[in-house]
Formats: C-alpha cells, structure tokens, sequence
C-alpha cells in the first residue's frame, strides 16, 4: 500500500510543477485523497460489502468533491488535478499514468445494466469540463480538450477537441502547408488561422474548403488557357476579391470602434 502511495506522489511531481514537496501533496491534493479512498472502497466493493463501498465513496466526495463510483478501475500512477467536479462512474475503466482536470465526467448515455462508461487507456488526458460518455474507448496517448463532449472512440495518440469533438491533429505535409497558406491570403483567411494544426474543428473544415477552391482554380486557369489556344476568349475577366471583413467585422474599424467608446468614458461616474 505505501509503496503505492510513493508512486502516486511521485506522478504528481511529474505533473504538477507547483507541487513543492512530499508533505504539501499529502495533505493538499484532494484528487489524490479521493483516489486513495477510492481503492479502500474498491476493496469493499469486491468483497460484496457494497453498502459499506458506497457510503464510503459518498465520504470522499464530501470531502474531495470528487465522485468515483467503487465499481469504477483506476490504473496506476492515475492524477485528478485539482479535483473539484470531477464524476467516474460506475463502470468506467482507467488506464495507467492518466491525468484528468477538474469538472472532467466520465459519465453513461444509458439506463440499461451492464458496461455503459468509457475505457481510458494508458497515457489519456482529459482536459478541465470535459465529458466522455458512454461504452467507448480513449486509446492510448490521446487527448481530449477542455469543454469537450466525446461521444465515440478515439483512436491511440489522438486529439479531439469541441460538441461533439472530433479528431484534429491532422499530418500535412510542407507543400500542402504552403499551398494552403498561399490561398488563405488570397481569400482573406490568413488572420483566421486555417493551418492544419489548428485545434479548432470549424478552421479545420474552412482549411479543406482552401484546398478544394485552390485545385479547383488550378484546374479552371488550366482549362481557360487550352480553350484560348483554340482561339476561344473566355475567362478574360477578373474574378471579384472575396474578403472576410464583408462577413465579418473588420478588425481596424473593431479597435476605433473601442478607441471611441473609451475617449467617451467619465471617470467621475
């Protein structure tokens, strides 16, 4: 059990620069206080004495504000940073050297018995207010963002980020960086930041439609050019420029906007 406890200690030292010493993460760190209630309660939750189980884990929430079901498995070395909020339900099933921020539930989208939470696997980390729900499974290696809803599985060393959250960390090569960088400018999206490891998934998707107008211009100047070869007088004329700031407020009038409202401001109010 000791042995136990010096491994979670240490885990927090590799987590948590703010962790100073052995005594202060003892007596200060409510998501390791509700991990060790948790596995006395584990205990009596395999034994059968599961009213003995569950009056304890009510306890420990009351004590940690932290919700672990004594049903739940946790893995070695697992951290709940700061701790507040946090829900693990009954079936839920934690990987080792995992870490999950405050507010994160791992919570179950159905009322029938039986396995109805995720499965963390080795290495997960779950951002501050997310939700994973239901049977799923987070492979090893991914990370889940904060706010999140992940509702499907994630495969191993991934990223997913937003309602309902989807897999971002998408590989692009340096061509196809560049590419797409060229377009952006020439659409007027260079300042809404559409590269390919962005983690937001409505730039990713603006990021797609760049490459799709970049081949498809490619394609129609190439096409242009072989007709007025043939003597053909087509695409002569200049396509109208596409600018953000028609959809969206532009950034300079935004800041003389405030310039005025705080020129107009009475201190003496």
């Amino acid at each position: 059990m000791f042995s136990r406890i010096k491994e979670d200690i240490k885990s927090v030292f590799d987590r948590d620069p703010a962790a100073r010493n052995t005594l202060e993460v003892l007596l200060n760190y409510p998501g390791m206080h509700a991990i060790w209630f948790h596995r006395l309660s584990h205990k009596f939750w395999k034994a059968e004495w599961k009213f003995i189980a569950r009056c304890l884990s009510t306890f420990s929430r009351w004590l940690t504000g932290v919700e672990i079901h004594p049903g739940a498995t946790l893995g070695r070395r697992f951290f709940i940073d700061h701790g507040m909020g946090v829900v693990i339900g009954e079936t839920a099933e934690i990987g080792d050297d995992c870490t999950l921020y405050h507010g994160v539930t791992l919570g179950g989208t159905s009322w029938n018995a039986g396995k109805r939470h995720p499965t963390l696997g080795n290495n997960v980390v779950i951002g501050a207010g997310a939700q994973v729900l239901g049977p799923i499974y987070i492979g090893d290696g991914s990370k889940v963002g904060s706010n999140s809803v992940v509702v499907k599985d994630l495969p191993v060393n991934s990223t997913a980020v937003g309602i309902p959250a989807r897999v971002v960390n998408v590989k692009q090569s340096e061509t196809e960086k560049s590419e797409r960088e060229k377009v952006a400018k020439k659409y007027g999206f260079d300042a809404y930041a559409v590269s390919a490891d962005n983690p937001d998934p409505v730039a990713k998707a603006i990021g797609r439609l760049l490459d799709h107008i970049h081949l498809m211009d490619n394609k129609v100047t190439d096409l242009c050019k072989e007709v007025n070869q043939l003597g053909g007088d087509v695409c002569q004329q200049a396509l109208p420029e596409l600018r953000v700031g028609e959809f969206v407020e532009d950034e300079k009038e935004a800041a003389k906007r405030r310039e005025s409202v705080v020129a107009s401001f009475d201190p003496e109010i």
